[in-house]
């Protein structure tokens, strides 16, 4: 049975980053301490999300800024095509944060920024749009589908990227880590596992692994590595 909509709206704040852009900021928060997971679906926008050993609630910052429009226009285009929402169901907690797509032209596309903050325990799952993703200390299975956009994780669990486009940097993850990578650098330290990477271009750079490192295959961009426990496989 899908569980009832748990989010509080504790804020709404309105300001102006720019002369013709609308900016407005809200907060939620969701009581964690039946919740394993939480799953996020995000548009345009940056993701941060931070880990805390000291907290059981999820407590989300969404700053929605709408480009070139005053605050009426802003206002029915937020009520009329955006999703904003944290809910649970069973032991999941699930964050919506995006525009429907196809309603903007080219360069003035709505964005929503969030900053996430859950307990150390959870476990991630992301499917991303665009924009940076920034995790630390989330020491649950960490899971990233992203369209485009930096991905930066650091004191982690284990790891499974899909990544359009953009650069990749994992520091300390506490299982294997596996990266399907179209193009970008990516850079990996300090993995409590093993390591596969599938690369379309970028280059790519590991280092204290306590296991495996296995290069699927990079399409263009150099491979190195060093202290890894296990065997190593390239293949071209």
């Amino acid at each position: 049975m899908r569980g009832i909509v748990l989010l509080v709206a504790l804020s709404a704040t309105l300001t102006h980053a720019a002369a013709n852009d609308y900016v407005e900021v809200r907060d939620f928060t969701l009581d964690a301490g039946s919740i394993s997971e939480l799953e996020i679906d995000a548009g345009a926008g940056s993701l941060d999300v931070v880990g805390d050993a000291g907290v059981d609630a999820i407590v989300v910052k969404a700053t929605i800024t709408v480009y070139g429009k005053d605050e009426e226009r802003a206002l029915e285009m937020i009520e009329r095509d955006m999703t904003l929402s944290l809910e649970q169901t069973g032991d999941r907690a699930v964050l919506q944060s995006y525009f429907e797509s196809g309603m903007f032209s080219w360069g003035d596309s709505p964005s929503i920024e969030l900053e996430v903050q859950v307990p150390q325990r959870l476990s991630l799952l992301v499917d991303d749009g665009s924009g940076s993703i920034d995790v630390r200390n989330v020491h649950g299975n960490i899971g990233l589908d992203d369209g485009s956009g930096s991905i930066s994780l650091v004191d982690v669990g284990a790891v499974e990227i899909d990544d359009g486009s953009g650069s990749i940097e994992i520091e300390t993850a506490g299982g294997d880590v596996r990266i399907v990578d179209g193009s970008g650098s990516i850079v990996i330290r300090q993995v409590n596992g093993s390591v596969r990477v599938d690369d379309g271009s970028g280059s790519i750079n590991v280092s204290d692994v306590s296991n495996d490192l296995i290069v699927e295959d990079d399409g263009s961009g150099g491979v190195s590595f060093a202290r890894i426990g296990g065997r190593v496989e390239q293949n071209d």
